[in-house]
């Protein structure tokens, strides 16, 4: 009799199930290279910034609106690196529970891509951000990140959620070039698999057996230009050949793109908190299956000043904690360290970063490059923030063996990046974007500014004039000994740099992937740790210091009336009149 009386009682939930007839919508918003913009206040002048405050209000008013149930919030990785904040909770603050991890719950965000400066950060800080996420019920995705035992992935792969009436299956993965960026320390235990064909693969497969209304691919992985020809910007190639899915989100590039392409759309919202992607899906239920979808795209321009200050407030003591630790003051500067300056030919910044890795090192030669676009360190009183404007990610210091002429070959390509061609009418290598496409126009560089490395220990000069690959020529060591290319010299790079990171090692130098761990001869802690001890050291940093010309040796543009007059218009061009 008890079974009798139950059977109405089953069949009900099953048939409830099932989603109900008619028209279905659901909105997917979606957050990626967030870098630790969480906080809306900059921890030293009190500016208003973007941040994730800012993003919640946006989230917060679509749920009010359309209904909590009918919104799916994602994220598309680079989490865990580029803030004070994302470093305090990293390396300072362990005990804690991770801020990150606390936000995405305060959010609640429903699934998290992992991205590869997440993966940048070590085992000890994503496998820990990994374990929290999941006691909030929120996935970290990365289904190629596959076990290097048995092939299974590291991360979960996918997860299912209903929405809008609807079940809405989310697969998630992280770029496929990390091999060629980080040492295989910070991902051990793992390898990463490229996105085609395994997210169609994992597309056929899930849908044949969980049968979704929705699919969304959530990738660490630039936009791209759709040509196949770069493993780490899949996301136009995994458009033009992806089928059974609706909504491919991307991230990686900082490229703020929407595209809606037979049937499925494309989200990239750039970076740091400052705009929210948002898909609309619109799905038409008949006799219980889908009978037809309809799907649009767009970014919201998120506004800074609309920081929800609920959320402000509950993450109040967190923000105390990180702005005590980075204000702190840590010794004096002399001088302006300007990374614009970088672009034009030796600049005090770069000379600093120069300076360090040699004296750390003990090598003989250094690369280095601008990692921050345009900042800006004044003279006076350095605090440890600074720090993270000089350096703002953790990259170790790494040592190799090259010869001379490798030397060369690999500052030709990185000139060769750097520089227009000759009679182009521009120095540099710069353009003027208008993609409607991209929602950044306006004069920028061709290339990523964080390959234009320049070398110290050495002195060279760079000819505008010749073609790529003609352009340098070393006259000698710093100091006046004579350089040889066919000696071996130890040279101090980034760990990005000496894994095969910007192609400059590999196409630059000449010398094969496989090639590069027999090169390394050190390794040692990271840039921003020997930055710290170094103004540690001498506490007033001046040009004696940090532009050491017989430790440095020098490098300049010729001929250099042309290179002058040339650059100085580029740059009004990229920045504006001073």
């Amino acid at each position: 009799m008890k079974r009798i009386a139950l059977l109405p009682l089953i069949v009900f939930t099953l048939a409830s199930c099932g989603p109900r007839e008619g028209m279905h919508t659901l909105h997917v918003l979606a957050t990626d290279d967030v870098h630790g913009a969480w906080f809306d206040s900059s921890y030293v002048d009190s500016r208003i910034r973007p941040s994730l405050y800012a993003v919640n209000y946006y989230v917060d008013s679509i749920r009010r609106a359309d209904g909590a149930g009918n919104v799916l919030l994602l994220d598309a990785g680079d989490c865990l690196q580029g803030d004070n904040a994302a470093y305090y909770y990293n390396y300072v603050d362990t005990r804690t529970e991770h801020l990150f991890s606390r936000l995405c719950a305060y959010m609640k965000y429903d699934a998290v891509t992992v991205g590869n400066h997440d993966i940048e950060t070590g085992h000890a800080v994503y496998d820990r951000v990994a374990k929290q996420l999941k006691r909030h019920h929120i996935a970290f995705l990365a289904g190629n990140a596959l076990r290097s035992d048995n092939g299974k992935p590291y991360f979960p792969a996918y997860k299912m959620f209903r929405r809008a009436g609807l079940k809405v299956l989310v697969l998630g993965y992280t770029n496929p070039n990390i091999r060629a960026w980080l040492d295989e320390s910070l991902w051990s235990g793992m390898d990463f698999a490229n996105l085609i064909p395994l997210v169609q693969q994992d597309v056929d497969r899930l849908t044949a057996k969980l049968k979704p209304h929705v699919v969304i691919v959530s990738v660490h992985s630039g936009t791209g230009k759709g040509d196949g020809g770069v493993l780490e910007s899949q996301g136009l190639d995994l458009l033009e050949s992806l089928h059974g899915v609706d909504i491919l989100v991307c991230a990686h590039d900082h490229r703020q793109t929407t595209v809606v392409r037979d049937g499925i759309a494309l989200i990239n919202n750039g970076s740091k908190s400052k705009y929210l992607g948002h898909g609309v899906m619109s799905v038409a239920i008949k006799d219980g299956k889908v009978a037809s979808k309809e799907v649009s795209a767009s970014l919201i321009t998120v506004d800074k000043k609309k920081a929800d200050p609920a959320m402000r407030e509950a993450f109040h003591k967190d923000f105390a904690a990180v702005k005590a630790f980075t204000v702190r003051e840590i010794g004096a500067l002399a001088l302006d360290l300007n990374t614009r300056d970088a672009y034009k030919g030796m600049s005090p910044f770069i000379d600093l970063i120069h300076t360090v890795q040699l004296k750390s090192s003990g090598a003989d030669i250094s690369f280095a490059a601008p990692l921050t676009f345009n900042g800006r360190v004044r003279a006076g009183v350095l605090l440890y923030n600074d720090l993270f404007t000089i350096y703002p990610f953790e990259n170790q210091l790494f040592c190799l063996k090259l010869k001379g002429s490798e030397i060369k070959d690999y500052l030709e390509l990185s000139y060769g990046r750097w520089l227009a061609e000759p009679c182009s009418g521009h120095i540099l290598a710069i353009t003027h974007r208008d993609d409607p496409r991209n929602s950044k126009v306006g004069w920028s560089f061709v290339n990523r500014t964080y390959n234009f490395d320049s070398a110290a220990g050495i002195d060279y000069t760079v000819d505008i004039t010749r073609p790529k690959g003609e352009r340098i020529n070393i006259l000698g060591l710093a100091g006046g000994k004579a350089f040889d290319p066919e000696a071996e010299y130890t040279v101090a790079m980034t760990s990005y740099r000496a894994n095969g990171g910007g192609d400059l090692l590999i196409k630059g130098a000449g010398i094969a992937k496989e090639d590069l761990e027999s090169r390394i001869v050190g390794k040692h802690k990271e840039i921003r740790e020997f930055l710290y001890d170094f103004v540690n050291e001498h506490m007033l940093l001046d040009t004696d210091i940090i532009s050491d010309r017989n430790l440095l040796g020098s490098w300049k543009f010729v001929p250099e009336a042309q290179a002058g007059k040339g650059i100085e218009s580029d740059m009004e061009l990229l920045f504006g009149k001073n």
